[in-house]
């Protein structure tokens, strides 16, 4: 029973993960047609991400913050992956339409399923990939795929985004490797600090900062930068940790579906009948392979 809620809590977890990187992708498009660059963004969002979370440490659990120096490298290598996921996607968005870019970012757990299979030589059950296939085709169906002209997009943006797929899933298994050895908070922290380092290395450091004006602004800002950053990938760590990095991927899947709840919610956009079908897809996927995991701890 213990470990079935481990699960639960597991997919629970990706689930609020994918429902706040949508908040935060319409919070960053805001910016972008404000005037703000993918440049300025993602150097506030790491920023700002680090500081509150080594603020929080500090305060609650610093033995959080304590790791070994032989371990130093890998937290540098993640810090820097996680700056590239960031930035391509963000810069992506800026590119071309988020639909395009989500859809082609959402190809991660297909990269993650192959990683571990062929190169971690872990062996995955047919319905890992039957779910994989039903959430990549669901989500092909809810941010329209079917009425995207991808070869005659901004092909900057779309390498972009298939960038971000790329280094997400390498972000996904390293984020695992990591946790054997420490708390997700601990490597959330370290691999957002070296992020935000690397950033303020590649800008002139803190100058995103002089660029929101006005409240709304700023608001989005905090939005991307404590919603869709901080809680965000806490949760899908801690996702990771209890669930693997594959089916946690595969139920991050969601979020162009929280993402089309929050524009109808706020913007009152409706859904065609096929991007209702797709997040049924989605959904449905993502069940299947929460009750495959409960019957293989009852086996």
């Amino acid at each position: 029973m213990a470990e079935g809620r481990e699960a639960r809590t597991g997919y629970l977890l990706a689930a609020l993960a994918a429902l706040f990187w949508a908040s935060s992708g319409t919070a960053a498009k805001y910016l972008f047609i404000n005037g703000i660059t993918a440049f300025e963004l993602v150097q506030m969002r790491t920023t700002l991400a680090a500081g509150l979370i080594l603020g929080w440490l500090a305060f609650r659990d610093r033995s959080l913050l304590a790791v070994e120096r032989r371990d130093l490298p890998y937290f540098i290598t993640l810090g820097v992956g996680l700056a590239v996921v960031q930035f391509t996607y963000l810069f992506a968005i800026s590119k071309i339409q988020v639909a395009a870019a989500i859809l082609i970012q959402y190809q991660a757990p297909l990269f993650v399923a192959l990683y571990t299979l062929f190169f971690l030589g872990t062996k995955l059950p047919p319905i890992v990939f039957a779910a994989m296939a039903g959430s990549l085709f669901g989500c092909w169906l809810v941010v329209g795929g079917y009425n995207l002209d991808l070869l005659h997009m901004n092909r900057v943006g779309l390498l972009s985004a298939l960038a971000s797929a790329v280094t997400f899933a390498w972000y996904t298994v390293r984020c695992e490797y990591g946790m054997k050895r420490y708390p997700p908070w601990t490597v959330v922290f370290y691999g957002l600090l070296f992020a935000a380092v690397t950033w303020n290395i590649l800008h002139p450091p803190l100058s995103g900062f002089l660029k929101p004006s006005g409240a709304a602004q700023w608001g989005c800002v905090l939005v991307v930068g404590f919603l869709g950053t901080v809680l965000a990938f806490i949760c899908y760590n801690e996702g990771i940790n209890r669930i693997g990095a594959t089916r946690a991927s595969i139920t991050a899947t969601l979020e162009p579906i929280t993402a089309g709840f929050i524009a109808w919610l706020f913007l009152g956009e409706t859904m065609e009948l096929w991007q209702v079908l797709g997040a049924a897809f989605v959904i449905a996927s993502i069940t299947a392979l929460q009750l495959s995991s409960r019957q293989a701890e009852k086996g």
